[in-house]
């Protein structure tokens, strides 16, 4: 299904991002990640940064005419309202959603038939902890930018984003309240977002555009008030 498709992959070094491009990979895709990581086997740039993200467009522009997947992946820090700077949430809302807009911007005519862009997003664009808010913002920035993209680029692209809940990227093992927390009985993996990420690219998804997914044990959707099930809340 993706053998020769051609994927771009931003964050992909690590974690989510690195899952993501390694199942195109094993099923056959050239796959483009652009990470600030500064070793691996991909494109080192800052996607905050025009300059890299315009350079990563044309190295993979030397090799392919089109493209047919984008996953806007990469993780904008976390910084609460009583450490973060300005320029700290600059840079977090430059990560999480203007460098994703200007990323499909660049390659917007180098979209390939049945084309579909993947924006990862976050629980947390509709629930919060505090001082969380430059990471908060930036995802649910990137939410609102997936249905924006979904209509400008309607018979372009499918665009569609997913929003993950508790991903353990370390091979951990969870149990007792962490673990029982979430509806299913445990932590998710970056495979729970690959294979979603998988589906909604594939034609099995042709019908689906614009939406938000949110992939996290059920957790937001389970309510919760002190000394209901057990709950209690420390005061």
């Amino acid at each position: 299904m993706f053998q020769g498709k051609v994927v771009v992959v931003t964050g992909g070094a690590n974690g989510i991002g690195k899952c993501i491009a390694r199942e195109f990979r094993d099923k056959g895709a050239h796959v483009y990640v652009i990470d600030k990581q500064p070793t691996g086997e991909h494109f080192v740039g800052d996607i905050s940064k025009k300059e890299d993200l315009e350079a990563f467009v044309a190295e993979i522009l030397k090799q392919h005419s089109t493209v047919d997947y984008i996953i806007n992946n990469a993780l904008p820090q976390m910084k609460g309202i009583d450490e973060c700077s300005w320029e700290d949430f600059q840079y977090a809302l430059s990560v999480g959603v203007t460098a994703p807009f200007y990323l499909v911007k660049l390659l917007q005519a180098h979209l390939a038939e049945g084309a579909s862009i993947i924006n990862i997003s976050s629980s947390r664009d509709r629930m919060s902890q505090p001082q969380t808010e430059s990471y908060t913002a930036a995802k649910g920035g990137i939410a609102a930018l997936t249905h924006a993209l979904a209509v400008s680029l309607a018979g372009k692209a499918r665009v569609n984003s997913i929003s993950p809940g508790w991903i353990d990227t370390t091979n951990s093992i969870f149990d007792g309240a962490d673990a029982v927390q979430q509806l299913v009985g445990r932590v998710g993996n970056p495979m729970d977002i690959a294979n979603m990420v998988l589906f909604l690219c594939s034609d099995k998804a042709g019908f689906i555009t614009g939406e938000n997914i949110c992939i996290d044990g059920g957790m937001t959707k389970q309510m919760i008030y002190h000394g209901d099930n057990n709950w209690k809340l420390d005061l």
